[in-house]
């Protein structure tokens, strides 16, 4: 951070963004909905509290799941991202059921094949019905 571009959390705590600023690698000026979203939730004590805390390698992955976490309970207030992954759970519960019976139907098909309604077919046919 600097004095000139503070970050998107020192400007929405009107304070001065200096160089070791915890905050301004991962909140930067142009994207100040993403800071408040995660004050909103976490608090920014709590968010630098948390980030000082890591080793820095960490702490670009730990701000996404923030920000990742402080939106899902912005959406949903009583489950947040439990609530995402169980629609999500149960969505891929669908999808196996699904394909089961698709694969069930696939080896009902190969193992009883049912005659052959090709256009072929259909000549013969029409040509049985002429003769009769």
């Amino acid at each position: 951070g600097s004095s000139a571009t503070p970050c998107a959390s020192c400007k929405l705590l009107r304070r001065r963004c200096t160089r070791d600023c915890v905050f301004a690698p991962y909140f930067p000026p142009e994207d100040p909905h993403r800071f408040a979203t995660v004050h909103r939730v976490f608090g920014a004590s709590n968010v630098s509290k948390m980030l000082q805390e890591l080793p820095a390698a960490q702490r670009a992955d730990a701000v996404s799941s923030l920000v990742y976490e402080a939106t899902a309970r912005m959406r949903d207030p009583v489950y947040g991202c439990a609530g995402a992954i169980s629609y999500l759970q149960q969505q891929v519960s669908q999808l196996q059921v699904q394909l089961a019976v698709a694969q069930a139907e696939i080896l009902q098909r190969i193992n009883h094949p049912s005659p052959c309604l090709c256009f072929c077919n259909f000549l013969k046919i029409g040509k049985l019905r002429r003769k009769l």
